[in-house]
Parts: C-alpha cells; sequence; structure tokens
C-alpha cells in the first residue's frame, strides 16, 4: 500500500439503491417534510439530511440516489434514514434494500508539485488526456482499475470511479509507483 495512502480523504460517496415500485412524487413532495421538488428543473425529489450530510434523489420509478455522504458507512446510514422516513408515510419498502455504490471520489496529495507535460509523455498517450488550454489537470486512466486519476501541478490529486476506498488506495498507489519508476517524484 502507498505510503501516501493517509493522505486520501473521501469527498463524495454515491450510491444507488431502488424501492421497486413507482411513486407520485407531487406527493411525496408535499408529504416529506424538508424535501424539495422542481419538476422543470429536475425529474425527482431531493431530499437533504443534515445526518449524514447528504442529499438522496428519489425518482418517480421508485429508484433512489445518495450522494454528499464522506463515508460508505454515512450513505448506508443516510439511506437508512431515508427508508425509515418514507415507511413512516405508509410507503411499502422491502426490509434492507441493497445498496449499490457507484462511485467514492477522494483526493490525496503527493506532498509536491508535478511536471504534468513530463508525466503525460512518460505514462503514455493511450491513457492520459492532458489539454492544459482545456483543463489544468491531467487525466490518467488505470488499466487495471475502473479508476481516474485526475493530477494536477500542485500533487494534489482526484481519484474518480472507485467503489470503494481499497480501489481509491490502489489507485494512488499506482501513480506513486509509476511516477517513481519514471523519476518523476523525489
Amino acid at each position: 500500500m502507498s505510503t501516501l495512502a493517509d493522505t486520501i480523504e473521501i469527498q463524495n460517496v454515491v450510491a444507488s439503491s431502488d424501492l421497486g415500485q413507482e411513486l407520485a412524487l407531487d406527493q411525496l413532495a408535499i408529504d416529506l417534510d424538508g424535501s424539495e421538488y422542481r419538476p422543470d428543473d429536475f425529474p425527482g425529489v431531493v431530499y437533504r439530511l443534515q445526518e449524514p450530510k447528504s442529499a438522496t434523489l428519489i425518482f418517480d420509478s421508485g429508484k433512489v440516489v445518495c450522494t454528499g455522504a464522506q463515508s460508505i458507512d454515512d450513505v448506508h446510514k443516510a439511506l437508512d434514514i431515508v427508508f425509515d422516513d418514507l415507511q413512516g408515510l405508509g410507503i411499502d419498502v422491502a426490509s434492507d434494500p441493497p445498496v449499490e455504490v457507484q462511485n467514492v471520489v477522494s483526493s490525496a496529495s503527493l506532498e509536491q508539485s508535478l511536471n504534468l507535460n513530463a508525466i503525460a509523455i512518460g505514462l503514455g498517450l493511450e491513457q492520459v488526456e492532458y489539454e492544459p488550454e482545456q483543463f489544468p489537470g491531467l487525466v490518467y486512466r488505470l488499466d487495471d482499475l475502473d479508476v481516474v486519476v485526475l493530477l494536477f501541478g500542485s500533487g494534489k490529486l482526484v481519484i474518480t470511479g472507485a467503489t470503494d476506498s481499497e480501489d481509491a488506495q490502489h489507485a494512488l498507489g499506482h501513480v506513486e509507483d509509476r511516477l517513481t519508476e519514471l523519476g518523476l517524484l523525489e
């Protein structure tokens, strides 16, 4: 595991579930205290929780997406609260509906400045997108994981596409190892 693994911070966890039934969103928005529903702007009810801080998007198909949580545990806690609140409104929610983590977005730091031009050449153009006039970071797609790492000249990284924190740690370790092999890390 990377020596920099302790610099990884989860910024956002996105997970989804399915209530297995269609919902009347107009009525749900009225009944669910603190929810927002603006169908002209967004096709779902937005239900925000302060603890754990998150937003759950509830769609008329019965699909729900929880975003903004800071950990996988928080996603599960938030969805448990949402499911309980929906049950309290008389909506039949299966006990313990499956929750699938879609994306864990993390940040980390290599704790030194990076030469993104040299990194783009060293990592190879088939795995890298780097157009500094379009976006200030280098986009690196890892082969062995369905994970994308954004590298910035400051040494900061954003890791996206992971489905658990171990994927993010593996991605950070991979980037650190590759840059060290290329002589681009001190």
